[in-house]
């Protein structure tokens, strides 16, 4: 593991650099490129992201957001150069065609469902964001209330067949269709070279696992933690270079140029 300062480039950094023209640079969202904040729809890539990725898409074979959001959300704040995938992979948006999971339609009934009895059955202060093909149940401002939202989720997927995640300060119900970050990096990494991914939540460990298979197939990669007081230490831990907030994923994002 390598700790970056914002000056520093270190030498994976280069290989990528070196095979732009046949690279990938795919990197979470949330906590990564915007920071943390209390409501999800007030998330905003940090400033300058959206101009640096808009750039890098034009020298990189491969430049994408892989992220729990909806790709709806995701073509908000970020050029239409950048490949997005969202819901960990069910919605995909590329050059600005849209293609979505054969499978993931079926669900969205009992998405709506399980959003509308979480909201009449949930604590007061949880948080309901339902995105379409997958609910997260937050309580962000209120870690007294983990349990009662864990088992509240955990009766949800029971009920409706849902699969349940732990994410930061909130639990995610997704549709059980074999789709996270890492099957998501897989889709988008075929005929590269080089990749990198920048994440800093739990749901990019498959991201960094994925590469670490593509490496043994001789792929050059480079796994980025971003750090925060939430990271956890197997992110930290598995990471080739580690940055200080969605600031240091900017200062890679630069230094990739």
């Amino acid at each position: 593991m390598f700790v970056a300062g914002s000056a520093q480039i270190t030498k994976p950094l280069e290989a990528i650099r070196a095979a732009a023209a046949h690279a990938g640079i795919l990197t979470d969202f949330d906590g990564t490129l915007s920071p943390i904040v209390e409501r999800p729809e007030a998330a905003r890539p940090l400033e300058g992201i959206p101009e640096l990725l808009g750039r890098l898409s034009e020298r990189y074979a491969v430049v994408g957001v892989l992220s729990g959001r909806p790709v709806a959300f995701l073509q908000e704040w970020l050029p239409s150069s950048v490949l997005l995938s969202g819901l960990y992979g069910l919605e995909v948006v590329r050059a600005g065609v849209r293609d979505d999971h054969p499978s993931g339609g079926m669900w969205r009934e009992v998405i709506d469902d399980v959003a509308t009895v979480s909201r009449a059955t949930g604590p007061e202060d949880m948080q309901v964001e339902s995105k379409g093909l997958s609910l997260t149940l937050h309580y962000r401002g209120h870690p007294e209330l983990e349990g009662e939202v864990r088992s509240l989720a955990e009766r949800q997927a029971a009920r409706s067949g849902l699969s349940l995640r732990s994410a930061r300060m909130s639990y995610e119900l997704h549709p059980p269709i074999d789709a996270d970050k890492g099957t998501a990096l897989h889709d988008l990494a075929g005929g590269l070279e080089a990749v990198c991914f920048i994440g800093d939540d739990r749901g990019d460990l498959p991201a960094f696992a994925e590469l670490e298979r593509l490496a043994v197939d001789g792929i050059v990669t480079v796994r980025i933690a971003v750090r925060s007081d939430e990271a956890p230490n197997e992110l930290l831990d598995a990471a080739d270079l580690v940055v200080d907030g969605p600031e240091g994923a900017r200062d890679v994002l630069q230094q990739l140029l």
